[in-house]
């Protein structure tokens, strides 16, 4: 497999640029091999991306290159397919943490009966946060396994449950609205009977 390294010669101050340049290596799920070596499968999105952050940062004055290299050996291979396994796994990992968290929001406020459209509407915030940082999670997983499949059959059940939290919001909203219909129907006709 072919990989393309990153290197860069960022200046010490600012630190922003340094700040931004990891974060955004990070982001791409780049691995870091050491300070300012950088390693991504290679491919045209991969390719496209470094070739852009170092016009970046060749634009504020710094430098860099792009080589496309091979390891040596399938040992060497190998090991960087585990670091880039353990990044991503520690990701997923922190995923799961949260969508238990969601889950047991949901049972504590079911358990409390609060099913108000406030609650709907923050769980739907939370639902989504945690399906758009597993969407990330997964454009920089070049890797894939145990943890990933995981996080994804955990991402369905937190939607399964917030659908059915959903529902029954609904159910309790409409209802207690045709309620308080039925309740100014019926004063309508008494204080028609009375007049009467």
């Amino acid at each position: 497999m072919n990989w393309l390294l990153f290197l860069s010669q960022l200046p010490a101050n600012p630190s922003s640029l340094r700040v931004n340049v990891w974060r955004k290596l990070r982001a791409a799920g780049a691995l870091g091999l050491q300070n300012g070596v950088w390693v991504l499968p290679e491919n045209p999105d991969q390719s496209k991306f470094l070739t852009d952050l170092l016009e970046a940062i060749q634009s504020q004055g710094a430098s860099g290159q792009i080589f496309t290299v091979t390891p040596k050996d399938e040992a060497i291979e190998q090991d960087i397919l585990a670091r880039f396994r353990l990044d991503r796994d520690e990701e997923y990992a922190e995923f799961l943490e949260h969508s238990l968290e969601f889950l047991a929001e949901i049972e504590k406020e079911s358990e409390k009966q609060k099913f108000t459209f406030a609650e709907l509407e923050e769980n739907e915030q939370d639902f989504q946060r945690l399906s758009n940082w597993l969407e990330k999670i997964q454009k920089r997983d070049f890797i894939g396994g145990e943890k990933a499949r995981e996080a994804a059959e955990e991402l369905e059940k937190c939607r399964n449950v917030f659908e059915i939290f959903s529902a029954e919001v609904y159910n309790r909203q409409t209802n207690e609205t045709t309620s308080d219909a039925e309740l100014a129907d019926n004063f309508k006709i008494d204080t028609i009977q009375e007049e009467e």
